[in-house]
């Protein structure tokens, strides 16, 4: 998997993917209300989003979470673990856990947003840690990935000038 994760065509695929779906979720705002479940780490406050929402667009956001935000995080997370493990060499693993522990806690988050808008389960109180282990967890692994981009810049210079 991360052999195949690194390779150029795959990493310029997820990126393609994680603009595209990035994009999707502006298309389905209006129809959610204007606010996904996704932005607030306060259970308090998914609950009041949540409590403001007609059936059709808890019924939207439900979709647009099992699909959408099921596929963006496997997109930007490959992505971002590509770029780590394609630029870092033999660190590239290390460099790569934080990529794949923000996809598990990403779909966990969705599993637990799922389960409300459904009327399933309320166990929202766990986005008071998911949300910002998540967004913690991407900001880390982008900046790894940025890393990556300089090394990945500086060795296209090196070849140029041998």
């Amino acid at each position: 998997m991360t052999d195949f994760l690194k390779r150029t065509p795959v990493i310029w695929t997820l990126f393609v993917l994680m603009i595209v779906i990035g994009a999707g979720f502006g298309v389905f705002s209006k129809a959610v209300g204007g606010t996904f479940l996704d932005m607030t780490a306060s259970a308090v406050q998914a609950r009041e989003i949540l409590a403001g929402m007609t059936a059709e667009q808890r019924d939207v956001h439900f979709w647009v979470t099992v699909l959408l935000d099921t596929a963006y995080p496997l997109a930007y997370g490959g992505f971002l673990a590509g770029m780590a493990l394609r630029f870092f060499g033999s660190f590239g693993k290390a460099a790569a856990v934080p990529a794949f522990a923000t996809i598990i806690v990403d779909l966990t988050e969705n599993t637990v947003q799922a389960l409300a808008l459904k009327g399933s389960a309320d166990v929202l109180d766990a986005k008071e840690w998911l949300t910002p282990l998540k967004f913690g967890l991407f900001f880390l692994a982008a900046a790894i990935a940025l890393v990556a981009l300089i090394i990945a810049i500086v060795n296209l210079f090196r070849r140029k000038q041998a």
